[in-house]
């Protein structure tokens, strides 16, 4: 070993999936690597490309692997990223990103100065072989919790076993959850029968548990238990809880400004008065499900914020909605409808927030968690079940106001509901304040994350001494 190579930082090969929800907590995950001196290499395809533009401004030492994406029969041309297509889009784009491992192999053995490791999304579990036939580490990124994972590894573990049961246990899991099968993970579900598609991800995602290390977006106050469990069942002590990775700080963020008056709007409602609903940047209702929660909200007398995603005029023949006619009239002055993106973050933070009707999308937990809002859920597909169960049962920091991705709310109840849990002081409300309190100690300095975040740095760079 050269005094050049012992002497410089390790050199780490970043592998983000390309869904919003995974790929931004990991890039803030890499831009704390940097910060901390690390050798940052991102593998992206060129549609991705421009996402990590605001990262790449603020730490230019950060390199790229651009590599064409590949086609699948599934996917349309031009495809890159989830957004386009949609969650069923999950299953050929991760069999997809599994062609190019030849091309990183060839990268590798080129480079001057290869990774000593790869850090990779929890679904791109196939990078664990690739890992290995490169002879270094892989360690895995939840972008969701641990609470999830413990789930994941026994449902792929044991497939034959769980897929046709109607309700799955885990009594082994703190608590002893159980869910039905509708409700178990959509990846899991989607992935019945021997196809080499499905084949393909389950030995992925079973993969996931035989890594060297395990990173999760999530903090001890919330998932303790879980991240406990998993650091004495994976055989290793190399699990981290680094999140909220939101909050640590250094998030560029371009788009934060939300315009259109919001903010203005917001700073004349009463403290915790407004309730935010939004879905997610996949997720769309059908238009009996708008027209529903649309008449929920209206009749509730609470004061709102309801963005939606724009739909195309072939989504609107598929059965797809936006508000009824008139709504936006009618809820003058209490309701605001916005079409398109807004900086969640932006909205949940301010005082004037004090509920989110949310999907309970990982992000969207985390990020209510940070600003101290409760949560109002309405879990529909992949972790978010796993989540509402995390968060109502356990922490109580959430209530359940639905369920199911096709569920279509009784607006006659549905009303009251919101109107009850907006006005109430509830000790969901309470508990929510408390767990944002417990999440900005964990990642200040000496809180549980930042030791978590400052020992994976530890590891990673002894990974350098170890190159002969």
């Amino acid at each position: 070993m050269s005094n050049s190579t012992e002497n410089s930082p390790a050199h780490i090969l970043i592998f983000p999936y390309p869904a919003q929800g995974h790929m931004l907590p990991m890039l803030d995950l890499t831009r704390q690597l940097a910060l901390r001196g690390l050798t940052l290499t991102i593998l992206i395809t060129p549609k991705n490309l421009p996402i990590l533009t605001p990262l790449l401004s603020a730490q230019p030492s950060i390199q790229t692997l651009v590599l064409p994406f590949p086609p699948h029969p599934s996917l349309p041309a031009g495809v890159e990223n989830v957004r386009d297509i949609g969650n069923s889009g999950n299953l050929p784009i991760i069999n997809a990103l599994g062609k190019l491992q030849a091309q990183i192999i060839r990268w590798f053995a080129a480079h001057p100065t290869p990774p000593v490791a790869i850090l990779s999304d929890f679904f791109l579990g196939w990078t664990h072989r690739l890992a290995h036939q490169l002879g270094i580490p892989r360690i895995v990124f939840y972008s969701s919790g641990a609470f999830l994972a413990a789930v994941f590894n026994f449902l792929w573990q044991n497939n034959d076993a769980v897929v046709d049961l109607p309700v799955v246990n885990f009594p082994f899991l703190p608590r002893s959850p159980s869910f039905t099968a509708e409700h178990l993970p959509s990846l899991f579900r989607r992935c019945r029968g021997s196809g080499p598609d499905n084949e393909f991800i389950k030995d992925g995602m079973i993969a996931n548990s035989s890594s060297w290390g395990s990173v999760f977006n999530s903090f001890d106050a919330l998932e303790s238990e879980y991240l406990g469990f998993l650091g004495k069942n994976l055989g290793h002590g190399r699990v981290w809880g680094v999140g909220p990775l939101s909050l640590v700080g250094g998030r560029v963020d371009p788009e934060r400004n939300l315009g259109d008056g919001v903010l203005e709007w917001l700073d004349g409602c009463p403290d915790g008065s407004v309730l935010h609903v939004c879905f997610g940047s996949q997720k769309l209702l059908k238009r009996d499900q708008i027209e529903a929660l649309a008449l929920g909200l209206e009749k509730s007398g609470a004061r709102f914020i309801w963005v939606m995603k724009s739909v195309t005029a072939q989504q609107m023949e598929q059965g797809y909605g936006f508000v009824p006619d008139g709504f936006e009239d009618r809820v003058s002055g209490r309701g605001m409808v916005i079409k398109g993106w807004a900086s969640q973050v932006s909205i949940l933070s301010h005082r004037a927030v004090g509920g989110f009707l949310s999907h309970c999308g990982w992000n969207s937990v985390l990020e209510a968690i940070g600003a101290g809002v409760m949560i109002l859920g309405w879990p529909m597909e992949a972790d978010q079940f796993v989540n509402a169960r995390l968060l109502v049962d356990d922490m109580g920091v959430a209530v359940r106001v639905c369920e199911g991705t096709n569920t279509v709310p009784d607006p006659a109840k549905l009303a009251p509901r919101i109107a009850s849990l907006m006005e109430e002081k509830i000790v969901q409300k309470v508990r929510a304040k408390e767990l944002r309190e417990e999440a900005l100690e964990a990642v200040k300095e000496g809180g549980s994350s930042w030791r978590d975040l400052e020992g994976l740095v530890r590891e990673l760079a002894q990974l350098q001494l170890k190159i002969v």
